[in-house]
C-alpha cells in the first residue's frame, strides 16, 4: 500500500509542479513556489469534508473553486450544523500575497490561520487539535501521505504547513489588465475598460486599492471604516420574510416574521482592542472580483455595480468614517467603463486551478 501511495504522489507531485509553473504572476511580485508534495497533499486536505467534527463541511464549501475560490450564494457561509458565520468568505486567489489575514488581520501566516475555521464552533467545529489529528491518522492512507513528505508525519504543524502550500499555489494573475498595463499588449483591454482605469485613479479608488509601477496588488492590506459594520451593529431589523434559494430556479420565503440572528462584529477592534479600530476592516483585493459577488466584510452588497453606487455616495456616516472615502459622480457610461476595467482583472489561470482542484481523488469514511 505505502509503495502503491508512493507512486500516486509522485504522479499527484508532478502534476502540481507542471501547473504552477504553467501560471504567471505578471503583475504580481515573484514568489517562492510551495514544494509541490506539500501541495498535492494539502489540495486534498482542502477538499476532504472529513476534517469537519461530523464530516459534512470542507475549507472547499466555503472557498468553491467554481466560484472565485470564495462563496457566490449566500452573503456569510453556513458552518457546522448550519450555524451562521458572521463574514463573508474571503476569495483565496493570490492569498500568498496578503500581508494579513481575515477581514480584522487577526492573522499573519496561512499555516497558523488554517486552524481557525477547522477549530471554531461555527465553522469546522472541531473540539481540539488533537481530534483532527487523531482523526487524520485513522483516515485511509493520509499517515503514509504525510510520512512521504513530512519526517514527523501527522501534526499541528505539517497539516498547517501542507494546507498553507496549496493555498499559496492558488497564484491567478496575468488578467487582460495586467498583459495591458504591465505586458505592454495594448490590444489586451478595450478602449472602454482603460478609460475606465483612468476614473478608478481620477476618483481615489486607488488610494486603497493600490498599484504601483512595478505591480498590482490592488489593496494596501490595511483597514478602513466604510460604515458598513457602524450601521449594521447600531440596526438590527425585524424582517417580515426572508428569501430562501433551495436551488437555481426554487425560492421559499420564510413566514411568519423572525429576528434575524445577529452576531455583533466590531472589526479590527476584536483584533487589536483599540476604539478607533471599530468597524475597520481589511482592503479586499480587486484581483479577480468579478468572479467573488457578493462584496463587503458581510456580504451585503450583491454586485459590482451596487459597490460603485455605495462608493458615490461616500459610503455610511459615522464618526470614524475613512477620510478617503469621499462622494464622486459618475454618468451611467462612466459606470460602464468602470465595470469593464474591473472586469479586466479577471486572470484566464482560475479556470485551470478549478481544474486542478476538481480532479483530485479525496477519499471516504
Amino acid at each position: 500500500m505505502q509503495m502503491l501511495y508512493r507512486y500516486i504522489l509522485l504522479f499527484a507531485t508532478m502534476l502540481a509542479s507542471t501547473t504552477a509553473a504553467a501560471l504567471p504572476d505578471l503583475g504580481l511580485p515573484a514568489t517562492n513556489t510551495p514544494e509541490p508534495g506539500q501541495v498535492a497533499l494539502g489540495k486534498r486536505l482542502f477538499l476532504d469534508r472529513r476534517l469537519s467534527a461530523n464530516g459534512t463541511l470542507s475549507c472547499a464549501m466555503c472557498h468553491i473553486p467554481e466560484q472565485g475560490f470564495a462563496q457566490n450564494q449566500l452573503a456569510t457561509p453556513v458552518g457546522f450544523n448550519g450555524r451562521t458565520v458572521k463574514r463573508n468568505s474571503p476569495t483565496l486567489l493570490n492569498v500568498i500575497h496578503r500581508k494579513v489575514l481575515f477581514h480584522d488581520g487577526r492573522e499573519f501566516t496561512l499555516a497558523n490561520q488554517v486552524w481557525s475555521p477547522l477549530l471554531s464552533a461555527r465553522e469546522m467545529g472541531n473540539i481540539s487539535i488533537g481530534a483532527v489529528i487523531k482523526r487524520l491518522q485513522g483516515l485511509d492512507d493520509y499517515e503514509a501521505a504525510f510520512e512521504m513528505v513530512f519526517d514527523e508525519g501527522i501534526s499541528i504543524t505539517t497539516i498547517g504547513i501542507a494546507l498553507a502550500a496549496y493555498e499559496r499555489s492558488l497564484i491567478a494573475a496575468g488578467s487582460p489588465f495586467d498583459q495591458w498595463y504591465f505586458g505592454n499588449n495594448k490590444s489586451a483591454v478595450s478602449a472602454q475598460a482603460k478609460q475606465g482605469f483612468t476614473l478608478f485613479i481620477r476618483h481615489g479608488c486607488g488610494n486603497c486599492h493600490t498599484l504601483s509601477e512595478a505591480f498590482a496588488q490592488f489593496t494596501d492590506d490595511k483597514f478602513h471604516n466604510t460604515g458598513i459594520g457602524f450601521e449594521r451593529s447600531m440596526n438590527t431589523p425585524l424582517r417580515e420574510t426572508q428569501s430562501i434559494r433551495l436551488s437555481e430556479t426554487i425560492a421559499i420565503k420564510t413566514s411568519p416574521p423572525f429576528q434575524v440572528e445577529t452576531l455583533n462584529d466590531l472589526g479590527r477592534y476584536e483584533m487589536t482592542g483599540k476604539s478607533s479600530d471599530k468597524w475597520k476592516y481589511r482592503t479586499p483585493t480587486l484581483r479577480n472580483v468579478a468572479l467573488t459577488a457578493p462584496y463587503m466584510h458581510d456580504g451585503s452588497i450583491s454586485s459590482l455595480r451596487e459597490v460603485l453606487l455605495f462608493y458615490m455616495k461616500g459610503g455610511i456616516s459615522n464618526e470614524g468614517l475613512d477620510p478617503k472615502i469621499l462622494p464622486f459622480a459618475l454618468d451611467e457610461m462612466e459606470i460602464q467603463q468602470l465595470l469593464l476595467f474591473l472586469e479586466s482583472l479577471t486572470s484566464p489561470y482560475v479556470e485551470r486551478l478549478i481544474h486542478d482542484a476538481r480532479n483530485t481523488e479525496i477519499g471516504d469514511y
